[in-house]
């Protein structure tokens, strides 16, 4: 008799364990009336894969709502319509973005929505739309597999350039360029034997002793034109000097057939005036020639004193 009552309080006891724990689950999911839900839809142009109904809805790591309905969008065959039950409290804005993250390695995945900017305004039910729309971003697997299809894109086009580079025809130029290189190889090892270096290193040596005696030879080469100046310009100076005096001849020579014209008529004037005149002339003429002597004496002794530096006189004793 005591045995029966036991295990009717056991039973009652389990069956009561039971029922509280049905109740807390749904009083856990069940919101208030002070946090009432809001219906939202998102659309993914990605696979679903993982996401089922009862799927959690964070926002910041927080959970605020669960996925109610999944279906084909009928208006879009490539979307993927869910329907979300958010809490009304979730700042929800127009700018929120909602992105599938898996849960870790199980293979199941949840709706993370980004927070939007505080300042943008609240997301609401526009015309044409049973329910507010939230914009949905790619996934991280979904930026994998496109950075995947890509790599695989380029990898074939790789290997479709590389088998026509490697087609018979290309690999037999290979091969004669293969030859050819080597042949040439050869040919430079056996030129550049250990007296040809030598030489190589000689004529390198002997070029930068040709640069350093051309460094020093600059400045006189430049001293030479310098005075190559000063010299033409002396030349010109002399060469207007002599023009000069040779204008003058010309001109008194003018005047001396002039005078010569009039002798006929006075002979005695005509030779008090011209004897001075003539006496004069003379003693130009034969002062111009002892200046060209000289210059050309002097050019004779010492030709450097053109470029560089006039000859030093050398005086007798007693003269200074």
């Amino acid at each position: 008799m005591n045995n029966k009552v036991n295990y009717t309080l056991v039973g009652f006891v389990v069956l009561l364990g039971l029922v509280s724990m049905l109740g807390f689950t749904y009083w856990m999911l069940k919101p208030t009336k002070a946090e009432d839900t809001q219906k939202y839809t998102i659309y993914f142009n990605e696979s679903v894969l993982g996401l089922n109904l009862d799927a959690p809805v964070k926002y910041k790591g927080i959970k605020v709502g669960k996925v109610t309905r999944l279906r084909i969008d009928p208006n879009n065959s490539e979307q993927v319509e869910v329907t979300v039950e958010i809490l009304k409290t979730t700042p929800i804005k127009e700018d929120t973005v909602a992105k599938l993250t898996a849960q870790g390695i199980t293979g199941l995945s949840y709706i993370n929505l980004s927070e939007g900017n505080n300042k943008t305004r609240a997301l609401r039910v526009k015309k044409g739309q049973k329910y507010p729309v939230i914009k949905s971003g790619p996934s991280f697997f979904a930026h994998v597999e496109q950075s995947l299809g890509s790599v695989s894109e380029l990898l074939v086009l790789t290997l479709g350039r590389t088998n026509e580079l490697l087609n018979d025809e290309n690999q037999k130029h290979f091969r004669k360029l293969l030859k050819k290189s080597a042949q040439v190889m050869a040919k430079i090892n056996s030129t550049l034997d250990a007296t040809t270096i030598q030489h190589l290193q000689n004529s390198a040596k002997n070029l930068d002793l040709l640069t350093l005696e051309l460094d020093k030879s600059i400045p006189n080469i430049n001293k030479f034109i310098d005075n190559s100046i000063i010299w033409e310009n002396k030349i010109n100076d002399s060469f207007l000097s002599i023009k000069k005096t040779y204008v003058e001849m010309g001109i008194i020579m003018e005047n001396m057939a002039k005078s010569f014209l009039h002798v006929e008529n006075n002979v005695e004037d005509v030779t008090v005036q011209s004897l001075p005149l003539l006496n004069t002339t003379m003693v130009e003429m034969q002062q111009t020639l002892i200046n060209l002597t000289e210059l050309i004496h002097q050019y004779e002794r010492s030709p450097s004193d053109i470029l560089f530096k006039k000859e030093k006189v050398k005086r007798g004793p007693g003269e200074k």
